[in-house]
């Protein structure tokens, strides 16, 4: 068995192999997080505008997106739309995944703006606090309790998504692992490896937010 688990994993830089496709997963989630999320917030807002065609247009964009294949969008942009333009396959990945956890990220964000009470925000401006004042002291910390919970699931869904990049020939973690396993002809130890990596990321994930907790409770503690 442990010679089995050498060769497949470490034999000839096997490991470097893996760690690259890794890496690949890691930065393309990293970036689509990043740019998904500064996308979402402009959908959120652009949903909740009081102009009608800004509505709309968040409102179509994220109907479309959510309703479509994540596969059939990447395949849509790296085959079609960005072709001709030169962008690494990494690159319209990064686009790809950006766009479909924007839709998520604006939804769960307008979900949480509705469920914070309106009638604080209103009484933090009946006591001299401005718009902005008012959002960011009362409404923006409830809708970010409001909204972690769903934003970490989407969060592990995105490094889950990533995993059919290799379709636009990006040696991702899925990629290398299949290549690994057709050549050691190891499938079910290769894939259950495999399976262990992108389990270990969402339990990094995990780790980072609820790091993210710890402050909150420390003072709870010295409240009490």
């Amino acid at each position: 068995m442990a010679e089995t688990l050498y060769i497949i994993f470490f034999k000839d830089g096997a490991w470097l192999t893996i760690l690259k496709g890794l890496w690949a997963t890691v930065q393309i989630s990293a970036l689509s997080l990043l740019f998904g999320t500064l996308l979402g917030a402009a959908l959120c807002f652009l949903r909740t505008s009081k102009f009608k065609t800004a509505r709309l247009f968040a409102k179509v964009y994220i109907a479309v997106i959510r309703g479509s294949p994540v596969l059939m969008l990447l395949m849509l942009l790296f085959y079609g739309i960005f072709a001709r333009t030169g962008l690494s396959p990494l690159t319209v990945a990064v686009i790809t995944f950006s766009m479909h956890t924007a839709a998520y990220v604006a939804e769960l964000l307008r979900s949480a703006l509705m469920a914070v009470d309106r009638g604080q925000v209103e009484a933090a401006r009946t006591l001299g606090f401005s718009k902005y004042q008012a959002f960011q002291l009362i409404a923006l910390p409830q809708i970010v309790r409001i909204a972690k919970p769903v934003y970490q699931s989407t969060v592990i869904n995105l490094i889950q998504w990533t995993s059919i990049v290799g379709y636009v020939s990006i040696t991702d973690l899925t990629r290398v692992i299949n290549t690994t396993a057709a050549r050691t002809m190891q499938p079910m130890i290769t894939i259950i490896g495999g399976m262990l990596l992108y389990l270990a990321l969402s339990y990094i994930v995990n780790a980072i937010f609820n790091l993210s907790d710890k402050p909150k409770r420390r003072k709870k503690v010295m409240a009490k």
